[in-house]
């Protein structure tokens, strides 16, 4: 009975790390693939989806 508890305990270990190795990978896949350098230059669009703050006219003047 002991020899098959600890054949249990071991096995769950390994299927424990394998899932966890397996999540770590994706997880540097997808951080990867998000930080990669994009082919062109994206102008004046920023990669998060925001527009870029410009300065106005009136906020120089006040400066």
């Amino acid at each position: 009975m002991k020899k098959l508890l600890a054949l249990a305990a071991v096995a769950g270990a390994v299927l424990f790390v394998v899932k966890r190795n397996k999540a770590a990978k994706a997880e540097a896949d997808l951080w990867r693939e998000a930080t990669a350098p994009t082919e062109r230059p994206l102008g004046a669009v920023s990669t998060n989806g925001s527009a870029p703050a410009k300065a106005s006219s009136s906020d120089a003047a006040n400066n």
